[in-house]
């Protein structure tokens, strides 16, 4: 029963908001307001640079690491795992302390990968890597990477519940980047 409480933990941990804590601790404008308005790294960067960006793709990405390696280290069974991998993500995405409006989940999926496994982490960041260093575009990248994750966590883990949860995970951001897709469609994204 104790190990069900990892699950509204996790969507806390996955609430805190990176890119409105490094804007407000460094002077910025809220990343709500300005560019995109969307408050993830790839925003924080027009607005703030890449000391800033960097900064708030690594607190993205922790709070969804930190949660799933400690259910991990904890023991939980793969159910309560998925359930905290979710919980992290959505957390990111729909964060109580923000008005339920967050970023778009790249980097919080990211960490989540990351404290399911090592191996499948640096599988899904060299995708996108690879991917990037061929097409030279971050949100084409973040998408291949997404869409392959499931395939990689069947094969890695096999594990039915984390395939279903990484499946909904890459639905979701599909959803989360359409404009970017309609923008990749017409060759206008940069």
């Amino acid at each position: 029963m104790i190990d069900w409480l990892l699950v509204p933990l996790a969507y806390l941990c996955g609430s805190v908001s990176s890119a409105i804590i490094v804007c407000r601790v460094m002077g910025l404008e809220d990343p709500r307001s300005q560019g995109s308005g969307n408050p993830g790294a790839t925003n924080v960067m027009r607005i703030g640079g890449k000391k800033a960006a960097a900064i708030t793709l690594l607190g993205d990405a922790l709070k969804g690491f930190i949660p799933v390696l400690a259910a991990k280290l904890l023991g939980v069974d793969s159910l309560i795992l998925s359930c905290v991998v979710m919980a992290a993500f959505l957390g990111h995405l729909y964060p109580i302390f923000f008005g339920f409006k967050g970023g778009k989940g790249v980097a919080t999926s990211f960490g989540v990968t990351l404290g399911v496994t090592w191996l499948l982490g640096i599988i899904v960041s060299g995708t996108w890597l690879l991917v990037y260093k061929i097409g030279k575009i971050s949100s084409l990248s973040a998408l291949v990477a997404a869409v392959l994750t499931p395939v990689y966590v069947w094969f890695i883990i096999g594990d039915i519940y984390l395939v279903i949860t990484f499946v909904l995970i890459s639905m979701i951001l599909l959803w989360r980047h359409r404009s970017n897709i309609q923008r990749l469609i017409s060759g206008e994204e940069t």
